[in-house]
């Protein structure tokens, strides 16, 4: 628009400065003057327009969930004297949905305006918040001058996570179990914690670290029987991905844009979904989770029973993508060094390869007991063989659950392995 009234005006000029010059009227040139005189200063006062302003963006975390919202606050100040008649805030996240462009009305002199966006985050994967483009112009419309805001931020978009019930975990070959889990007034080689000190308590069971950190005496906890490691395998593997022909991702091969509620059908977004869930699970029963893949570089946590583990975990399975190019054999060959005997590992994958269960069945030779979260691929693709997979597992005697697209996840982890 501003072009076409420029135009305009270029055109009246030209025009009168040619009546002039062949009728020899003074008051055409006058005109094309005063015409040229309003296109300087339209220009410098839209120049001014975009300067001496400040904006602001804030936001509450830099972490959400599918299924979830975000919220951010904008603010503009004018910092001048000069009124401002109009401003144009345009914001070029890439999160889906996310429409924080706003048209700021006239801002006196040292005036604020404030608004709110509040997205629904919609696809897991790693976004960008901004940059921003401010824009703004002169009173006549014939300019409009954009000025770049290059401040971004990142934003994680972890997976959505669904209650689990019940999983029944095939436990290692050492002692112990919720069933023996508590504390022992006696020391024992298993630290469980740390608590306030009480008098009577021994100095041999004096946790130092614990007492500089909270400035107050510390003493250990101890824990009767250990609790078997829980390690959780999610396989990301490209050879592994099957998904409907109707997926659509940003870029080709970026996050996935649903269509329709619930999980978009993707092994993939089931693998993250699967394994978020039986992380939060075993954690809430103060079970100690490592966690391993190849999203695709490669992400190892060793095991942990905080809190703490299930975010590092969350941030991981957020950026995860199905592009390594290891087959899921090789990824758990490169792994086998963390398990130690006694670990109980839960593989979440979608292969429909079988070369990994021979690895697992050494693993198991070890005392390594293997369990399998088999999502099946023929759900998503009916064009994939996945039939010697379940053969396989049956012979190896590795216990499985079968998870098909569309079911209620909780009803399924709650299955009993075959």
């Amino acid at each position: 628009m501003s072009n076409n009234r420029r135009n305009i005006i270029y055109f009246l000029i030209v025009a009168a400065l040619a009546g002039g010059m062949f009728t020899g009227e003074r008051v055409l040139f006058s005109v094309a003057f005063l015409l040229f005189g309003v296109l300087v200063i339209s220009f410098i006062w839209a120049q001014l327009a975009i300067r001496w302003v400040r904006i602001g963006r804030r936001s509450h975390t830099h972490h959400a969930q599918v299924g979830k919202a975000i919220e951010e606050r904008f603010n503009v100040t004018n910092t001048a004297i000069i009124p401002k008649l109009w401003l144009e805030v345009k914001d070029l996240s890439d999160l889906p949905g996310h429409r924080a462009s706003h048209i700021v009305p006239a801002l006196g002199a040292r005036g604020t305006f404030r608004w709110e966006a509040r997205t629904i985050c919609t696809s897991r994967g790693e976004f960008r918040l901004g940059p921003m483009i401010l824009m703004s112009g002169d009173p006549f419309g014939l300019f409009a001058i954009p000025r770049s805001i290059p401040a971004t931020s990142r934003l994680v978009v972890h997976p959505p996570m669904v209650p689990v019930k019940r999983f029944t975990l095939v436990t290692g070959n050492i002692s112990g179990g919720e069933a023996q889990r508590q504390r022992s007034p006696n020391i024992t080689p298993n630290v469980a914690g740390a608590r306030d000190y009480t008098p009577g308590d021994s100095l041999t069971i004096m946790d130092w670290k614990a007492t500089a950190r909270y400035q107050r005496l510390m003493v250990k906890e101890f824990d009767l029987d250990p609790l078997v490691d829980v390690w959780l395998f999610a396989d990301f593997s490209s050879r592994s991905l099957a998904e409907a022909p109707t997926v659509r991702r940003i870029g080709g091969t970026g996050p996935i844009l649903p269509d329709q509620p619930g999980l978009p059908p993707s092994s993939e977004e089931y693998t993250a979904t699967i394994t978020a869930s039986l992380a939060q699970y075993f954690l809430d029963l103060d079970r100690s989770v490592g966690f391993s893949a190849h999203i695709p570089q490669r992400r190892l946590l060793q095991p942990d029973r905080t809190q703490r583990q299930l975010g590092h975990i969350l941030d991981a399975l957020g950026v995860a993508r199905s592009t390594s190019a290891y087959p899921l054999d090789q990824m758990l060959a490169q792994e086998t060094q963390y398990f130690t005997r006694g670990t109980t590992l839960i593989v979440v994958t979608s292969s429909p390869d079988t070369a990994w269960i021979s690895r697992a069945k050494q693993l198991h030779r070890r005392g390594i007991k293997t369990m399998c979260v088999y999502i099946d691929p023929t759900s998503f693709n009916p064009l994939i063989a996945a039939q010697d997979v379940r053969q396989a597992l049956r012979a190896a005697s590795i216990p499985s659950i079968t998870v098909k697209r569309g079911d209620d996840l909780t009803q399924a982890l709650a299955q009993k392995p075959r």
